[in-house]
């Protein structure tokens, strides 16, 4: 299922943004694009987002963000370690040149961001405020899920309570087919009989072909008789809206719910003997096609 969630953690001048996007997919793929320095929290950060996740496939991106401090005074460990390193440089050469205050501060300012951009140098607390800004992410994501699993689920619904329909309006036209092909075989069962003897088509049967025209009616009957596909059709449906009032994981047993739905709608146009049972064994192909490509958007 797709959808996006962003998060935003400050900590003193640090800003931490994570970005989580997932599409479509059977299973769970996890990617991750870290700074060098939170490379060391990517483990702990798959564990967690595959703990929330069981489908699709996820990007995170996290992105640090340094600004300078409000008061503008420099880092003090950053400015003693210049201040020491300017020093030695006195001792080593005596004629070199005294470094200015405003130099002193910018290069204090470029170890302290060398320093904090180096491969597992993150403090805790930038690693503690990546964690925050993760979970907050993944919560809008998993919610931005469930609003497009909302929708899809009433659209399938809709779709569910279609084919109900179409089952509810085929199952009278079983007893008109057979009642039609009845007559059909009685009538030429007498057209026969009466070239073959040489008496008027009117003439009433002989009771031995009259009762062999009924034992092929009801043969051709029980051919065509499609309760059984009905009856299986709706346990189908019935289970699919339980699915769907009952939510979560549901999409691979969804999915087997369809080609189900799709073999009894098979079956009811293979045993057709009219156009309208026809066309609504062809209605009925639709819609579940139309299930099958949103059920495969379903987390």
């Amino acid at each position: 299922m797709t959808g996006f969630g962003h998060a935003a953690i400050h900590h003193e001048n640090t800003q931490i943004e994570v970005d989580i996007r997932s599409v479509n997919s059977r299973f769970l793929d996890l990617s991750f694009k870290l700074p060098d320095e939170l490379k060391t929290s990517e483990t702990a950060a798959r564990e967690s987002v595959g703990q929330r996740f069981s489908r699709g496939k996820i990007e995170v991106r996290a992105f640090v963000h340094r600004h300078a401090a409000a008061s503008g005074l420099p880092n003090l460990d950053s400015l003693q370690q210049v201040q020491l390193f300017a020093a030695q440089v006195a001792t080593l050469v005596p004629g070199a040149r005294t470094l200015s205050v405003h130099e002193l501060m910018g290069w204090s300012e470029r170890m302290a961001s060398q320093a904090a951009s180096s491969p597992g140098n993150a403090s805790a607390e930038v690693e503690t405020a990546f964690t925050q800004a993760l979970d907050q992410a993944a919560s809008a994501l998993l919610a931005a899920r469930a609003r497009e699993g909302e929708k899809l689920a009433q659209g399938l619904q809709e779709r569910i309570d279609g084919l109900t329909t179409l089952a509810a309006n085929a199952g009278p036209l079983i007893p008109v087919a057979v009642a039609a092909q009845r007559a059909k075989f009685l009538e030429r069962f007498a057209s026969i009989w009466a070239e073959a003897s040489g008496t008027n088509t009117g003439t009433e049967l002989p009771s031995q072909v009259h009762d062999r025209a009924l034992t092929e009616a009801v043969a051709f009957a029980i051919r065509i008789d499609v309760a059984e596909e009905l009856a299986r059709l709706n346990v189908h449906l019935a289970e699919a809206t339980r699915l769907l009032k009952k939510g979560g994981d549901i999409g691979k047993r969804l999915e087997f719910l369809i080609q189900e739905l799709h073999r009894e709608c098979n079956t009811l146009g293979s045993k057709s003997t009219s156009v309208e049972l026809t066309q609504i064994s062809m209605d009925m192909k639709v819609l579940v096609e139309q299930m099958r490509e949103q059920v495969q958007n379903l987390a």
